[in-house]
């Protein structure tokens, strides 16, 4: 038996004062850890665990009307968004702010927050964005700005990106794709749905709003020519389930083999002519996107253009632009009556543009290192708790296994925060001035990207901000990241006993872990390589594993007519069966050899999976859920826990789930993985 390190959980990481909010119920601070109250225990938890755990929540919480979904991760998002207005609201309010990080935070949010200024310039601060359009005269050209609109924040048919080769971590490179289109996904230009129809019915209201407030004549019909060029784009999109796939997006070209468009293009985006090659995630786009350009003439695609620039700058403008963009992306697309409030907009722009300056006063506010060294010992024995699992699977060989406990020794905990923050101080702030910040501060950072071109990768550089609740695997660099955000309850929980903060946190843990064997991750090797790393035995005993999850998402039904993709999400399935599992015996292992205690009538098991379940609590509008099962990867909340519960035996047995119970499923139907 693997032994575990003890992890204090019940002394364990600080809750910060914003985070306090978090705990409505009183329940949540003491050792249960479960709020009781959202508990609908009229129902069986072996026919419904997630509403058996959320059911009275769920029934009785009204949605407020900034909002289109709701849950413990939004509830501390709003915490971490009231702690972060109080660091830049504190900034904001002295007139003369020492250091230039925090003169960079005070202005940028004033620029945002002088609503009178936005509305007297209305739309001049765009003025000669959309002249430079007009300037366009040949479609050569017309490529030329494609190729520099990334530089100031504007889509255009292509995107590229900066990252680690696949199958060449230390290096970076240049990755090329599909982009430019104004409806969420290339499936919305095609279903004939009554939903799919009213999205782009609104789509077009939408676009013909942003013509005519930027003085456009007969906006109508230019929103409908506008559409119909993305339409054809659309149509040489790929899937999400095919951008899925790391393999088929894995296309490294020469870059003067891809026509004298794409040459173009990157000569315009500044990128130097010594970068040779690159990836091409979707290499049939690029046939379809000549055949686009050639059928329409360049009137046409300067209208095109203009658009991206007006979806871009919106909610920016004057409060026309703002209401119609938020017609379209809040209530169309969402189902959210109301915009957030400006302040919310405010602290979104601060958190986007200078974030990490906003990082390293939250870090030094609520997250001691005391609480990094307690998180850092949890992963480890959940890693301990997973090289069990793996050691001891049926279906996996001793080949494969060796190379898969390789890889769990060589994942990388990043945990609070970065080593170091990003460098601002090339972003020059004013605070009359909001387009021309969000402009140079686009700039600044695509500066940032360009530069990683002839460098070796920097391993210590972070996707996400320390006050940002969510946590992330990444595959090219084998790491696991959790900001300082996301350690609170019901994640994380100081004074709950292990169970539930196993069942919380530690099963968080155990799905980013997860990620780094799943359908996708598992393709990439110890040190980050896209390379094949299983007998076929193996990978084929695996497939049949997961393919059977597949099959269990896709059956379940959303809304009417709407399913799960059991494709699209097989990735964060696989994450969340796996990563309960190993939490459930990483648990286990911490008890070493003791009966864990019953707490209130619930037993330590219980008290686990009451743990998973209330992190998952949730609502959300009919019209965000419709867009999220198209969308998203990650499958609705009540799936997350019923659809992962009814495949573990540790569930049945904690709560005496048996035959003819709503979520039992035979020895046979049941999938385990990890």
């Amino acid at each position: 038996m693997t032994t575990l390190k003890k992890t204090g959980l019940v002394a364990g990481l600080l809750v910060s004062s914003a985070a306090c909010a978090t705990s409505n119920n009183k329940a949540l601070n003491t050792r249960l850890g479960i709020d009781t109250s959202a508990m609908d225990v009229s129902l069986r938890p072996q026919d419904d665990f997630y509403l058996y755990v959320n059911g009275t929540w769920i029934k009785n919480y009204k949605m407020p009307d900034d909002k289109s979904v709701f849950g413990a991760f939004h509830q501390l998002r709003d915490d971490s968004e009231a702690a972060v207005k109080g660091i830049i609201q504190g900034l904001s309010k002295k007139k003369n702010v020492a250091g230039a990080a925090n003169q960079r935070i005070a202005d940028l949010y004033r620029s945002f927050m002088d609503e009178k200024r936005v509305e007297a310039l209305g739309m001049d601060p765009i003025k000669g964005e959309l002249a430079a359009i007009d300037a366009i005269a040949t479609k050569k050209t017309l490529i030329d700005w494609f190729g520099s609109a990334q530089s100031w924040g504007i889509d255009s048919p292509f995107y590229f990106g900066i990252r680690a080769d696949k199958k060449d971590v230390a290096t970076n490179i240049v990755y090329f794709g599909a982009s430019g289109l104004g409806l969420p996904d290339r499936d919305y230009y095609f279903k004939k749905d009554d939903r799919s129809k009213a999205i782009r019915a609104a789509y077009l209201v939408f676009a013909e709003k942003m013509f005519e407030l930027s003085g456009e004549t007969n906006a109508a019909k230019k929103a409908k020519t506008v559409y119909m060029v993305e339409k054809a784009l659309a149509k040489h999109h790929w899937t999400r389930v095919q951008r899925r796939d790391a393999d088929k997006t894995y296309n490294k070209r020469k870059l003067a083999s891809l026509g004298l468009d794409v040459q173009r293009f990157f000569k315009a985006t500044g990128i130097r002519s010594e970068e040779k090659e690159i990836i091409v995630t979707e290499p049939s786009y690029l046939p379809g996107f000549k055949q686009v350009l050639a059928k329409h003439d360049l009137k046409t695609w300067k209208l095109y253009a203009k658009l991206r620039v007006l979806e871009a700058r919106a909610f920016y403008l004057s409060d026309a632009f703002v209401d119609a963009a938020f017609a379209y992306s809040g209530k169309a697309l969402s189902g959210q009556p109301e915009i957030r409030a400006r302040w919310k907009r405010a602290v979104g722009l601060v958190n986007g543009t200078v974030g990490e300056d906003v990082s390293a006063i939250y870090v030094k506010k609520f997250f001691p290192a005391s609480s990094k060294k307690r998180m850092v010992q949890l992963v480890e024995n959940l890693r301990a708790a997973y090289g069990e699992r793996i050691k001891s699977l049926a279906w996996m060989g001793p080949e494969t296994r060796k190379k898969a406990l390789y890889k769990l020794s060589k994942f990388n905990p990043k945990i609070g925060y970065p080593k170091k923050f990003k460098d601002y101080s090339k972003l020059v702030v004013s605070a009359d001035d909001l387009i021309g910040n969000v402009i140079r501060s686009e700039r600044v950072e695509y500066d940032r990207r360009l530069a990683k071109l002839g460098k070796p990768v920097d391993r210590d550089e972070w996707g996400m901000l320390a006050q940002t609740v969510n946590a992330y695997f990444n595959p090219t660099l084998n790491e696991i990241v959790f900001p300082a955000a996301i350690l609170q309850p019901p994640f994380f929980n100081a004074k709950a006993d292990d169970a539930v903060n196993y069942g919380g946190i530690g099963a968080v843990i155990g799905h980013e872990m997860g990620h780094g064997f799943d359908d996708q991750g598992s393709k990439y090797n110890g040190d980050g390589v896209l390379k094949n790393w299983w007998t076929k035995k193996d990978r084929a005993a695996f497939k049949k594993r997961t393919e059977l999850l597949v099959s269990q998402y896709s059956a379940f039904e959303a809304l009417p007519g709407e399913f799960v993709n059991g494709e699209l999400t097989q990735g964060e399935n696989i994450g969340d069966l796996g990563g309960l599992t190993v939490a459930y015996r990483a648990y286990e292992l911490s008890l070493i050899g003791r009966k864990s205690s019953v707490i209130k009538g619930f037993t330590g098991p219980q008290r686990f999976f009451l743990g998973w379940g209330q992190v998952w609590r949730g609502k959300i509008r009919d019209k965000a859920l419709s867009v999220r099962l198209a969308t998203d990867p990650h499958s609705p909340s009540e799936y997350r826990v019923n659809g992962v519960v009814r495949n573990m035996p540790e569930f049945y047995k904690a709560f005496s789930v048996k035959d003819g119970d709503v979520l039992h499923l035979s020895n046979d139907k049941r999938v385990g993985i990890w």
